[in-house]
């Protein structure tokens, strides 16, 4: 026998194996995100599915129906809010709208747009902006469940208060009830609002691209990635973009030290500028 043998950790083997299931199975890759994030995501999933071990909850993935659905509300992202950041979109107000209104029409997208409070501030933003009209907002995600719910545009009216606050903070001049009606303990935005927003699954580890973007947005996403992962998709946005268009990144996230580095320069907070 070799000594120097170093057998791999039941875990490990365990989170490869059910990665490469969902890969094989499902079409979904999470076989390049951040081991601790899985891992931790997992640990939650676990007894919430009933499985003791790695190897039950692939054996469920494998053979039961609907499982998938419940798993991926643990692997996805679904911490969102309406104008999360309030002083991101304050900048996009301030620095970005002069310069996008010289576009005679815009494409937008969203990357992990999750349950869509992204794409409505973005909407809510630019109608205000008087840019709404000439825009179509392409809003994507994996998770089928999210999509629904973004797609509905309805949200529970106890979360209100929290998105009036940050709709103020990103420096807007009218109320945030111009854009939402309420009743039954929730509100539904305006269905202006919503025809100009498409919803799509695309997956930024296996997706490409589809299409010309003035803006791309992709907040709190990349710090789910491994390095290699972060650079696909970074390259994605990069060929999405028009000269000179726009990428608006997450508060912890960066260019810098990425092999994109050169290709933008910083504009504002969080947001870069395709050179």
């Amino acid at each position: 026998m070799d000594d120097s043998f170093d057998p791999i950790d039941t875990q490990d083997l365990e989170l490869h194996l059910l990665l490469e299931a969902i890969y094989l199975k499902f079409q979904y890759d999470f076989r390049r995100y951040s081991r601790a994030s899985l891992r931790r995501r997992l640990a939650s999933a676990l007894p919430a599915l009933k499985c003791a071990t790695l190897s039950a909850l692939q054996e469920r993935l494998l053979h039961e129906d609907g499982i998938l659905s419940e798993l991926m509300h643990f692997l996805t992202i679904q911490v969102s809010d309406l104008f999360r950041d309030a002083a991101f979109f304050f900048t996009l107000r301030r620095d970005i709208v002069p310069i996008l209104h010289t576009y005679p029409s815009l494409r937008l997208w969203i990357a992990g747009c999750s349950t869509g409070e992204e794409a409505y501030s973005y909407a809510i933003l630019l109608a205000e902006e008087g840019l709404l009209d000439r825009t179509v907002i392409y809003a994507t995600d994996i998770n089928a469940e999210s999509l629904r719910i973004a797609e509905s545009g309805i949200y529970s009216a106890e979360r209100l208060s929290t998105f009036t606050a940050n709709h103020r903070l990103s420096g807007a001049s009218v109320p945030l009830s111009h854009h939402y009606t309420e009743g039954y303990g929730s509100i539904v935005f305006s269905r202006t609002l919503r025809n100009h927003i498409v919803f799509s699954d695309h997956s930024l580890a296996t997706d490409g691209v589809f299409a010309e973007m003035q803006l791309v947005s992709c907040r709190n996403v990349l710090i789910y990635f491994q390095r290699d992962l972060q650079n696909r998709a970074l390259c994605l946005f990069k060929d999405s973009l028009c000269r000179r268009g726009f990428l608006g990144l997450g508060a912890p996230e960066t260019l810098r030290f990425t092999e994109l580095d050169h290709e933008f320069v910083e504009v504002g907070e969080r947001w870069h500028q395709r050179c």
